[in-house]
């Protein structure tokens, strides 16, 4: 199986995504929290003791295509991943990272936060 940075060097932007899939539920996962603009689910390779992803119900391929008028959105993403941390009892911290493009090591363009916790995280990051 091929590693996240393998896969994130022939991701390319467009067309369907995995993420896509898990919104319209023909894949399922484990949803933490819903509503019309944000899905929260539990990551099915977890890096650290609690690893979930919040992501848009809008298609946004990554942070560099984001757009003022998604500036609300945005906000309530990483609300939501606070929201959902609390919830998941993260309450020593926790760590949100967006990957961007190729060397960013995003490999599914859609936008998303990791947000990884229940361990002391080390630094740097990578």
């Amino acid at each position: 199986m091929a590693s996240e940075v393998e896969k994130a060097q022939t991701a390319q932007k467009g067309g369907d995504t995995l993420f896509g899939k898990i919104i319209r539920k023909e894949i399922p996962a484990k949803i933490i929290f819903e509503d019309d603009d944000v899905l929260a689910f539990h990551d099915v390779s977890p890096q650290a003791p609690v690893h979930f992803l919040v992501i848009p119900k809008k298609a946004i391929p990554s942070i560099e295509d984001a757009s003022d008028v998604d500036a609300s959105l945005l906000g309530k993403l990483l609300l939501t991943a606070k929201n959902v941390a609390k919830e998941l009892h993260l309450d020593n911290g926790y760590r949100l990272v967006i990957n961007n493009g190729k060397d960013g090591c995003q490999s599914v363009f859609h936008l998303h936060i990791h947000v990884l916790g229940g361990r002391q995280l080390q630094w740097p990051p990578g």
